[in-house]
């Protein structure tokens, strides 16, 4: 059984313990039926979970068409569930059913991406996907039956925290006590977002970030300049999805900048001057007419480059790891940033994404963040 576990786990990228506790689990054939693997989507939690779940299926009939099929994501006993939104195609009752072609193009294309750019591979990023309750139901009646080819069957639940609270509870029982031979992995950056019946019935595996030179190696491999991929794996902290983006999207993080200095400098001089104001006003409005993802994306970004700018002001080594793309000077922009200041800032940059999720209004949340700033950038030391 599991004769095939070398040739799809070792083409994993790191994680190496928790490859060999899963290997250990598969040789003594003690497979827990519900599962949670832990960590950041750039992490490569999807990559290990579809290497798992090939190995399993495929294990108990290693002919060379079920591991073709598997290797395509096209296996029938393998069974895929994550977050969708109406787009013009799917307007109404979205489920995961109706976009596996283009799930199975994403994960060709980016195995380390993130729920953010599986938005905007659905051309849905102003949108908050979900796994609805149709979704669950859909797994009850899959689940149901005896697998295709005889063996084992797996049900992988990505980004298993979007799941409605009526999903989560119609799939507890599926998950509590699953038919024989039935696996299900759920991926989700942090256990705690799932309900807690959820939760307490899985046994969980954490996957932090992937080794630097890990990395390094990897992007090489797909032509990048040992130079650049070094610069990258080392901003990345251990996130490959990061670390490919960061060399893909240097447009993007252009963008984000220039938002980003434009929102500060104006926030900075809007303190006594109404005409300022009405200018950061005017910013809010711009950002607020972007895409919610887009928008959660940019302060996620401006965290960071706040965080770079209080290194910077303590003379730290950490400060290393920010490039700017355009003429910004952070040691300049340093000098406003400090201990009296940072951990409000970063709360509510912080607090503005948690009510972006929630579907909060962007304009409201822009303009009170922008005032919020205008303030505590001139806090004194």
């Amino acid at each position: 059984m599991f004769v095939y576990l070398d040739m799809f786990l070792n083409d994993v990228l790191g994680h190496d313990v928790q490859k060999k506790s899963l290997a250990g689990s598969l040789a003594v054939k003690r497979v827990p039926h519900a599962q949670l693997f832990e960590g950041a989507d750039g992490n490569g939690l999807l990559t290990v979970a579809l290497a798992y779940a090939n190995t399993v299926v495929c294990g108990d009939n290693p002919r060379e068409t079920s591991i073709r099929k598997a290797l395509r994501m096209v296996h029938p006993d393998i069974h895929f569930v994550f977050p969708t939104a109406a787009t013009s195609g799917i307007k109404t009752k979205p489920t995961s059913n109706d976009f596996l072609n283009k799930w199975r193009g994403f994960v060709s294309e980016q195995p380390f991406g993130s729920l953010y750019n599986w938005m905007r591979y659905l051309e849905a990023e102003n949108k908050q996907g979900i796994i609805n309750v149709n979704d669950a139901l859909s797994v009850i009646e899959k689940v149901r039956f005896k697998s295709f080819e005889g063996g084992w069957k797996c049900v992988i639940i990505w980004h298993a925290e979007k799941l409605t609270l009526a999903a989560s509870n119609k799939l507890l029982k599926s998950i509590e006590e699953p038919p024989a031979k039935t696996l299900f992995i759920l991926l989700c950056p942090d256990a705690y977002k799932l309900i807690a019946t959820i939760r307490s019935r899985c046994q969980r595996t954490r996957f932090g970030g992937v080794e630097q030179n890990l990395i390094a190696q990897h992007l090489e491999k797909k032509g990048v300049a040992r130079t650049l991929s070094a610069a990258v794996a080392s901003q990345s902290k251990g996130n490959v999805g990061k670390a490919l983006e960061l060399v893909g999207q240097q447009n993007e993080l252009a963008q984000y900048e220039d938002w980003f200095v434009a929102w500060v400098r104006t926030a900075f001089r809007a303190k006594g001057n109404k005409a300022v104001v009405l200018e950061l006003s005017k910013w809010s409005q711009s950002l607020a007419s972007k895409g919610i993802e887009t928008q959660k994306q940019f302060l996620s970004f401006a965290i960071q480059t706040f965080r770079a700018a209080l290194m910077n002001h303590y003379k730290l080594e950490a400060v290393a790891s920010f490039h700017p793309k355009t003429d910004f000077k952070l040691e300049r922009f340093a000098s406003f940033i400090h201990g009296a200041n940072i951990l409000p800032i970063i709360t509510s940059l912080e607090d503005s994404i948690y009510h972006l999720s929630r579907n909060g209004s962007p304009q409201m949340i822009f303009a009170e963040l922008s005032f919020k700033l205008t303030r505590l950038l001139h806090t004194k030391a």
